[in-house]
């Protein structure tokens, strides 16, 4: 499976649907510091409901700890400025899919970030401003996971 990584989130809620998306599918979740958030928030745990135990979640200090931990991988970085579709992309098993925080996703020095292997955008209606974090993720996860015959699922 790709690995999930969140860009230094901030609203809980999304982070526990996160860890959720992270728990039924066995894609890895990574976090980069500062997080909006500690793992005691209530709106987090209830998100997430029991899933905690079952995901694999790591948080990392810095983009920099989370690039040591990562790579060598190839990183798609979601954002609605790009022009290339998350769909014309061919995912592999150790591929990073970034994501930044709600509202203002990715900051321009980390889309510009060298290790940064492509940019890709998920279509939607014009005159919006963008999906729901987790949302995003998940449609991401599940094209990734689908386009290898959703190895393992049930």
């Amino acid at each position: 499976m790709p690995r999930i990584l969140f860009f230094e989130p901030r609203i809980p809620p999304n982070t526990g649907n996160a860890i959720r998306l992270s728990a039924v599918t066995g894609a890895p979740l990574h976090l980069v510091e500062p997080l909006g958030f500690t793992f005691e928030d209530a709106q987090l745990r209830r998100a997430g409901l029991d899933y905690h135990d079952l995901a694999h979640v790591t948080v990392h200090a810095d983009l920099q700890a989370a690039w040591d931990a990562l790579l060598p991988a190839r990183v798609f970085a979601f954002t609605t400025h790009a022009t290339r579709s998350y769909a014309d992309v061919a995912y592999e098993d150790d591929d990073v899919l970034l994501f930044g925080p709600e509202p203002d996703g990715l900051p321009e020095h980390v889309l510009a970030d060298p290790h940064v292997t492509d940019r890709v955008r998920i279509p939607m209606l014009p005159a919006r401003r963008s999906l729901n974090l987790t949302n995003a993720a998940s449609i991401a996860v599940y094209e990734a996971w689908r386009q290898r015959g959703f190895a393992g699922a049930s």
